[in-house]
């Protein structure tokens, strides 16, 4: 018997596609400042009892924030209090509140969530026979995306946030609420992979306070596909990120407050 038959073969691991993002430049300084942001809210005294009341909090002011990045900006009190009917407002919301019961399915089946992310956020925008289903033109690079998800990958969460967030909005998968849709699995990419698992940072807010122009042209360097505009998204996402720490410790001040 020749050496080694009836063993398995050992196969190299596969390399991590996204492991040369963090040497683009700014890249890993950035992300690192995003986790030290965000761990410095979960060291919060309220976290350890009442961290249930700032993500409820969270939610709504990061579909408000959402909604805005759509052009739709609304009071908080009046969303609050349940006077904002607008049908791009109620879908940020309607998705925002629904991200709890996706934790587990996500990194399972990513494509499914999608599907549920993209119903609740244009119920109201898309013909029901389109709810749900990403057009042909999505194909590829949708498949590669939901690889990555289910996948393992050695990035921080931020940086795969900003990838799902990015080819989401690249991609525009469904044609209508696109955007919401993405920031919604940014958020919960960075929720199951253990950026923010208890939910209570609001990064929409931090896209929101960073500017709806800047917003798109970060995005549009990312679509373009070149290291420069790629690294200046992530940064961007990074930047974001660490704004909506600082508003999650903002809530938490306000319920210590009372």
């Amino acid at each position: 018997m020749r050496p080694g038959a009836g063993r398995p073969v050992s196969r190299p691991a596969a390399a991590d596609p996204l492991a040369p993002l963090l040497d683009l430049p700014g890249v890993r300084d950035a992300a690192e400042g995003a986790r030290t942001g965000i761990d410095r809210l979960l060291r919060h005294r309220l976290m350890r009892n009442r961290s249930a009341e700032v993500s409820t909090e969270s939610a709504l002011r990061g579909a408000r924030a959402s909604a805005a990045l759509e052009g739709v900006d609304v009071p908080l009190a009046d969303l609050r209090a349940g006077r904002v009917e607008d049908p791009v407002v109620q879908g940020a919301l309607r998705t925002s509140v629904a991200l709890g019961s996706m934790q587990d399915t996500w990194s399972r089946a990513p494509g499914q969530v999608l599907a549920r992310l993209h119903v609740l956020a244009a119920a109201d925008l898309a013909d029901r026979a389109a709810l749900g289903r990403p057009g042909a033109h999505a194909g590829p690079r949708l498949g590669a995306l939901l690889r990555l998800v289910t996948g393992e990958t050695t990035v921080p969460a931020v940086v795969l946030a900003a990838v799902v967030h990015g080819e989401l909005a690249a991609v525009a998968p469904f044609g209508t609420a696109d955007g919401v849709v993405a920031r919604a699995a940014a958020r919960l990419t960075g929720i199951t992979r253990g950026l923010d698992p208890k939910a209570v940072s609001v990064p929409e807010v931090g896209f929101a306070e960073l500017g709806r122009a800047e917003y798109a042209r970060a995005l549009d360097g990312y679509r373009g596909g070149q290291p420069d505009g790629v690294a200046a998204w992530l940064v961007h996402c990074a930047r974001a990120t660490e704004h909506g720490a600082l508003e999650g410790l903002a809530v938490a001040e306000a319920l210590l407050r009372g």
